[in-house]
């Protein structure tokens, strides 16, 4: 029987779909699409520093100011390489409906285990970057109304005196915190605004969004799908334009072999699925992001 690839092919675009709408970090993957690959596992991060201006002479061939440009790389090696395989016994899949069957595996595994475990990945690894490499300090937030809009406020002045653009900012929060926000902000509703302020996912040009708080810690251990570390903190706010990051999803495989295919699958259908990347913080842009930690006690 020939390897039956085209099962797969024919629900990847609604799992590509799904990634969209359930994975919490998707927006991150989206920005700085200029970035480029080097070889397998190596990004090239560009950096282009340019002097300003100076007065001009009006007089003279050289009328004009040569200034410096310079276009400096960096390179950061991608480090989040991950598998699974499924071995399913031919008798407990029916042959004319296997589609539906791997299909539900993959959904179960995205929902369950894929989407939740890229977005602690890429929000750790956020911490991570923000941190440790580049020692810039977390805030640890109280849970009263005011913490959170002081918080908010004063990360948000800060990013504006940076130069940091308004629009596209996004502030992750912990179902917890988003509460605390949602009681914190009046909204004069209309007739035809049905939104209430349980659902209020704005902050004026900043797009609010809720992750899970197991999503949110600041450390795992990956040997075996994702558990916070025994040190990990809880982060509970993240302010951030996704134009400080490069999140890239550099390979993803997923293939499905049907019974007899080859002298593993024997009677049995068997289905892998690998996805490798990384995230890494641009170090001119580290102004664009600000991380709160739950404060102890």
């Amino acid at each position: 029987m020939a390897n039956s690839i085209d099962y797969v092919q024919r629900f990847s675009t609604v799992l590509d779909k799904k990634y969209a709408a359930e994975s919490k970090t998707y927006a991150l993957t989206q920005s700085n699409k200029g970035v480029t690959f080097i070889n397998a596992q190596t990004i090239k991060i560009p950096t282009l520093t340019l002097e300003g201006f100076k007065y001009h002479r009006r007089a003279g061939a050289n009328s004009f100011n040569t200034r410096n440009v310079r276009d400096t790389f960096v390179t950061r090696t991608l480090s989040h390489d991950r598998d699974a395989e499924f071995i399913l016994d031919a008798m407990d899949v029916d042959e004319t409906n296997a589609i539906v069957s791997i299909a539900n595996i993959q959904n179960e595994f995205e929902e369950q285990h894929a989407i939740p475990e890229w977005d602690a990945y890429r929000l750790s690894t956020l911490y991570s970057e923000v941190v440790d490499r580049m020692e810039k300090e977390a805030t640890e937030l109280g849970t009263s109304v005011s913490d959170v809009l002081d918080w908010y406020d004063e990360q948000s002045a800060l990013m504006d005196d940076a130069g940091v653009p308004e629009e596209g900012r996004i502030l992750y929060c912990t179902p917890t915190y988003k509460k605390l926000l949602s009681k914190a902000l009046t909204r004069q509703l209309t007739a035809t605004d049905r939104a209430s302020e349980d659902t209020i996912d704005r902050l004026g040009n900043t797009q609010i969004i809720s992750v899970p708080s197991a999503r949110m810690k600041s450390a795992y251990d990956f040997s075996s799908g994702f558990t916070p570390e025994v040190d990990a903190l809880q982060m509970v706010m993240i302010l951030i334009h996704p134009s400080c990051v490069v999140a890239r999803d550099k390979y993803a495989y997923m293939k499905a072999f049907a019974p007899g295919s080859d002298s593993r699958t024997a009677d049995a259908w068997i289905y892998q699925i690998r996805k490798y990347g990384g995230l890494f913080l641009m170090d001119n842009k580290i102004d664009g992001v600000a991380i709160a930690v739950k404060a102890e006690g």
